[in-house]
């Protein structure tokens, strides 16, 4: 049966906003993009009348949001090798290598992760639609590292409400070109769309984009290149390779947001998905998995001291 949501605003502050923007926040567990769909198709309603995403929310307007059956998944199932951290009843945890699509999308209808999280798993939760079916986060196509997948609905809603809300621990290790000026610090800034180059981010003014949050450690330099450990607050596309940018530090291996020099001895972007840590929604279990670092990071791990300090995760309070 299809699933129906009610919402009536009560948050002054929220009265004049772009409707998809206040319920999309009102309801997490559904993705802006998601939220546009359902207003588009004419699921999403005031005394029955279908809405238009730009309309400006009302105050004490009572709003209904008619969630229809999910199709099958239109991915196919592909046997695929899958490197799995952990797995149980609710989701399973994974390894994802460099150059590997997440989901299935214009040019790639095949051979994604999805693909092979379906020949795996048999099924996966349906709230990524019928094109992601498990999929909570997602890593761009050249960044590796650990992955989380949910089974079910109630796995995917619970986590998706742990990102939405910052409790996840997301730590990436990446490598940069020359080295920051200070050896720690914090990039805060707002992203969105690039201007001309829709196909990349950009820091923007605050009304034009969504708050990012990266906190940077400096490790060993080699080469004219520094490894840094990024602990993310928030989880912008892009975020990382922006905010290095921004730095004058763009990553290696990077086309989109560096240059590739002469000298350069990498063959991939040098990014890892390094450490991810969540309470399972299940068990309440707090539980941490770190992702194993490529061999492509070796030449910079020449300080176990400050792996070893870096993978430390504390939890907040």
């Amino acid at each position: 049966m299809p699933e129906t949501l009610q919402f009536q605003l009560t948050d002054a502050d929220q009265v004049g906003k772009r409707l998809d923007v206040v319920l999309a926040k009102a309801f997490p567990q559904l993705s802006r993009s998601r939220m546009q769909a359902l207003i588009k198709d004419g699921h999403v309603r005031v005394q029955g009348r279908p809405v238009k995403a730009r309309q400006p929310a009302v105050l004490d307007e009572t709003i209904e949001i008619a969630i229809p059956e999910v199709e099958p998944a239109k991915a196919v199932a592909e046997p695929m090798d899958l490197s799995i951290l952990h797995e149980d009843d609710d989701l399973l945890v994974l390894d994802k290598p460099s150059g590997l699509v997440v989901h299935p999308g214009a040019g790639n209808h095949s051979g994604t992760l999805v693909n092979g999280l379906l020949a795996h798993c048999g099924g996966l939760s349906s709230i990524g639609g019928v094109e992601r079916p498990g999929i909570v986060h997602r890593l761009d196509k050249d960044t590796s590292g650990a992955m989380v997948v949910a089974k079910n609905d109630p796995t995917h809603r619970a986590l998706t409400t742990q990102f939405s809300e910052r409790r996840v621990q997301k730590h990436y290790l990446a490598v940069v070109r020359g080295r920051p000026s200070f050896p720690s610090g914090t990039v805060s800034n707002h992203l969105g769309r690039h201007p001309v180059n829709r196909q990349k981010m950009a820091v923007v003014e605050a009304n034009r984009g969504k708050p990012a949050v990266t906190d940077y450690h400096c490790g060993a330099s080699i080469d004219g290149a520094t490894l840094v450990h990024c602990h993310l607050h928030t989880g912008r596309t892009h975020q990382i390779r922006v905010h290095c940018q921004s730095l004058g530090h763009p990553l290696l291996g990077d086309v989109i947001y560096g240059r590739p020099h002469k000298g350069d001895s990498v063959d991939r972007l040098m990014l890892h998905a390094w450490i991810l840590a969540f309470q399972h929604p299940t068990t309440s279990e707090r539980m941490v998995w770190r992702s194993e670092i490529p061999r492509a990071f070796s030449p910079w791990l020449t300080d176990p001291a400050w792996l070893e300090k870096e993978s430390r995760v504390h939890w907040p309070e």
